[in-house]
């Protein structure tokens, strides 16, 4: 089994499912972290307060996500849609995670364990 700290998401708007192999300092094996969920507002004034609503929540959700990824150095995206793209381009946004190895796949809504599955099958464990 590789040393390396690994970790998967399954993204969309609405949710992450993180898979790692790793807490702050131990290689172990891949396990279910408790999945965030994005803050969805609804009824905003103006299209502006929606947009910047909407900007501010998505930002905040990926932060969520990111404070999971500490120490990785390997990371495997999924989902519908254009989410995990944003959050690719988010992560390299951010310093932390500038040079961070990131492999982006296409899959449909899947429950909790077949994300697992699927992480584990990415990264041949």
């Amino acid at each position: 089994m590789s040393d390396k700290k690994l970790a998967g998401i399954w993204i969309d708007t609405e949710k992450a499912v993180v898979v790692k192999n790793h807490d702050a300092q131990n290689v172990s094996e891949f396990f279910l972290c408790k999945p965030v969920k994005a803050e969805i507002q609804y009824g905003n004034s103006s299209e502006n307060a929606a947009n910047n609503a909407e900007i501010t929540n998505r930002n905040k959700f990926f932060k969520e996500v990111e404070h999971l990824l500490t120490n990785t150095q390997e990371v495997y995206i999924t989902g519908p849609g254009v989410a995990q793209e944003e959050l690719k381009h988010f992560l390299h946004d951010t310093a932390q995670f500038r040079d961070l190895k990131i492999t982006l796949g296409t899959s449909q809504k899947m429950p909790d364990e077949q994300v697992l599955e699927t992480v584990k099958d990415h990264f041949n464990v």
